[in-house]
């Protein structure tokens, strides 16, 4: 063996020129014949061969799925809300091109992914059958194969759903085809395609004046906006129509959605998705609970989510009653908040015709006198406040809607507000067929107090020292009188949610009770859990008036709670015990170890103890003031004004009109600045003595000239004079 590959070798070495090696470019030969016999250079030839590996360009697969993704999903999203915010009033026949484009599949399939899954999946983890399967379904959506609600035919499964349909026996066949089960993974795949084009197009086009369901608002924006603009109204209107969002006629919802979108597609997939009906079992009475002596705890599966945190799930329970319900129609999932939003903007857009109708100045009105109704009302240091001196002529109105609820404010005689109250109610049972009467729709008084979004609004009367200038240049400081919108977080509200929850019992005189779904955690654990649910109620109350008063009072609430939860668990008996031994804001430990042992604080510091957190807010002076941030009159929230913005530069006129602008009024870029210091710099080989040019110079133009021409127009300055002495010269030599 070994004589063979010796003989094969010789014979390389002698005939290299013979041996041909596959390039990018073709075929060329290692040497030339004039190096046959020099063995170093035929050795050297033999070796780069055996070592030469040919380079193959590998064709792209037409079969793979991520070839058809030419950009990426957030750059098509972001263009699409450009598009729609560049003209928000066009109509959409061609919305087809969108659910074509494989990018917003795959950005659709990763969100869904996250919500299902509990972690976020990178582009680059997506499997290539998982691609396919899902370019299975985005064909089957364009060729009207895709069925809404299926149980046991899927085009794409989630990563975490293991089961074998085909191979189920016959009762679990039927347990999934009879009972309540919940949305497909490929029906929230095309609820998320939908939502991502039909956003933009709406968000473009809604009403300022609605706030639940949107991005960039929610219920503090209401409360804000309520205390900006409501100030001086004397009769409210609150109104619930959260009937509608429990589900509308097919027949409404679609008229709605076709004033903007026409594409025949995109409405048969919603029309179908409202129309396909939803399996739904009986809800069975439920079995008394049976005690049980040891309950094993349930291992979470691999990729099972973990639930909500205690603290969320108990703040969840405080949801006010405006916030608590969320549309969810047929198989729309996320996006019946959103149809639901375009159904009731004709009520939005009325409501504006209404507001324009109503609104008559007054000029001897000292609050609102403009045409417009824009003007600054009152001090501007307080936005709510409105002085009440002056004739009371102005009739004014405004409105607010958050999902199904809506709050008018007037000012003005109630005749107006009762007569605005019977158009309403036709409105609405015209447009929506909805009933409502005189009790859906009460008429009250700034006096009596006006709950909304668990917040009570009142009227303060405040009596502040006015200064003003008289006739002569007399300063005058005289008492004056006005009234201040408060927002006042409801006490009544706030004891009715935490007796929902378990929290206390009684009216009066509310005794808290003991959280014992927190019994067999640590100290440490339970006191940080209803830390985060306090802080999460300290931003709730964030815009109140008494947000000091009421958090104190979440605070003594949740420790009362824990103090009984600790006197059971430890066996302590009472709360002052509790109290005793654990501090006020019970951060020492209740439980101690068998023999001496050292200070806690010892144990601490050698790493042998677990760390305690006091509760928070236990004294009024560590709750945080309230928020009285001045809120603007035309408040947009930032990703619009992003949006606006961009839109704005992006436009060749603005370009013109700020060249236009700096030539009228002789300014400098700061590009051209730039440009002309390095181009004086090169061409007079020295930096300029800028300093000494800004002292000289007088006013500000003339500093910026100088500063810019620099050393040119000293050289200039100079030689101008040499030519003028030059030209003395020869003339005093005719002479």
């Amino acid at each position: 063996m070994h004589r063979r590959l010796a003989i094969f070798t010789h014979k390389i070495f002698i005939n290299t020129n013979s041996i041909p090696t596959t390039t990018a470019t073709g075929i060329t030969f290692l040497y030339t014949q004039s190096n046959r016999l020099n063995p170093r250079t035929n050795g050297l030839a033999f070796f780069r061969l055996l070592s030469f590996t040919p380079v193959h360009r590998r064709a792209p697969d037409p079969d793979d799925p991520s070839n058809l993704m030419k950009e990426d999903g957030v750059s098509v999203c972001s263009q699409m809300w450009i598009e729609n915010f560049r003209e928000p009033d066009r109509i959409l026949s061609n919305l087809t091109a969108y659910l074509r484009r494989f990018e917003l599949w795959v950005l659709a399939y990763q969100k869904v992914c996250a919500d299902d899954m509990g972690a976020y999946m990178p582009r680059s983890a997506i499997q290539r059958s998982a691609l396919e399967d899902l370019l299975a379904l985005k064909n089957a959506v364009l060729d009207n194969r895709f069925k809404w609600g299926a149980r046991l035919d899927f085009f794409i499964k989630s990563p975490k759903d293991k089961t074998e349909y085909q191979s189920l026996s016959k009762r679990k066949i039927k347990a999934i085809l009879t009972t309540t089960q919940p949305a497909a993974f490929q029906d929230k795949i095309v609820q998320e395609v939908l939502f991502m084009i039909l956003e933009p197009i709406y968000e473009a086009r809604f009403s300022q004046k609605s706030f639940a369901f949107r991005p960039g608002r929610n219920a503090h924006t209401v409360l804000k906006v309520i205390r900006r603009n409501f100030a001086g109204y004397l009769w409210y209107m609150r109104g619930d129509l959260s009937t509608v969002l429990d589900g509308m006629k097919v027949g409404l919802v679609i008229s709605a959605l076709m004033r903007d979108v026409r594409d025949k597609k995109v409405i048969d997939l919603i029309k179908t998705a409202l129309t396909t009906p939803v399996i739904t079992s009986r809800v069975e009475e439920p079995k008394k609970k049976t005690k049980r002596k040891y309950q094993k705890k349930r291992v979470l599966a691999e990729d099972e989510p973990k639930p909500d945190p205690y603290w969320l799930d108990t703040f969840f329970g405080f949801a006010p009653e405006e916030a608590e319900k969320v549309p969810s129609w047929g198989h729309c999932g996320i996006l019946s908040p959103l149809l639901a939003n375009i159904c009731l903007d004709e009520l939005d857009r009325w409501m504006e015709g209404k507001i324009k109708e109503f609104y008559r100045p007054s000029k001897s009105d000292v609050i609102w006198n403009s045409p417009e109704g824009e003007a600054e009302q009152g001090n501007t240091s307080w936005p709510e406040f409105v002085p009440t001196s002056g004739p009371d002529k102005t009739r004014k109105m405004d409105y607010v809607r958050h999902g199904g609820h809506i709050l008018i404010g007037m000012r003005g005689p109630r005749a107006d507000a009762a007569t605005l109250r019977k158009q309403l109610i036709e409105f609405v049972d015209q447009k929506y067929m909805l009933k409502l009467d005189n009790e859906n729709l009460p008429i009250e008084h700034i006096t009596k107090g006006i709950m909304f979004l668990d917040h009570v609004l009142c009227r303060r009367v405040v009596y502040p020292t006015l200064r003003y200038t008289a006739t002569g240049g007399k300063i005058i400081s005289e008492k004056g009188v006005g009234t201040l919108l408060s927002v006042t977080a409801s006490l009544k509200q706030c004891i009715k949610q935490f007796r929902k929850l378990n929290f206390l019992k009684g009216d009066r005189d509310p005794d808290p009770q003991p959280c014992f779904r927190m019994f067999h955690a640590t100290q440490a654990h339970t006191n940080a859990q209803m830390n985060k649910f306090l802080s999460t109620m300290v931003e709730w109350y964030r815009y109140a008036d008494n947000r000091k008063k009421i958090v104190n009072f979440c605070s003594y609430i949740i420790r009362g709670s824990l103090a009984k939860l600790y006197a059971a668990k430890y066996k302590l008996r009472s709360r002052a015990k509790v109290y005793k031994i654990g501090s006020r804001n019970l951060s020492r430990p209740l439980k101690e170890k068998k023999g001496s042992s050292p200070d806690y604080h010892n144990l601490l510091r050698m790493g042998l103890a677990e760390s305690i957190d006091g509760l928070q807010y236990t004294r009024m002076s560590h709750v945080p003031e309230t928020d009285y941030t001045p809120f603007p009159s035309n408040w947009i929230p930032d990703h619009e004004k992003a949006l606006l913005e961009y839109i704005r530069l992006d436009d060749p006129k603005t370009l013109e009109d700020q060249r236009f602008t700096m030539r009228e009024q002789g300014l400098v870029s700061p590009q051209d600045y730039i440009s002309m210091l390095v181009w004086n710099y090169k061409r007079n080989a020295i930096s300029m003595d800028q300093l000494s040019l800004i002292k000289s110079a007088g006013n500000k133009a003339e500093r910026e000239q100088r500063l810019l021409l620099g050393s040119d127009r000293d050289s200039y300055d100079q030689r101008s004079k040499e030519e003028e002495e030059h030209e003395e010269e020869f003339d005093v030599a005719e002479i």
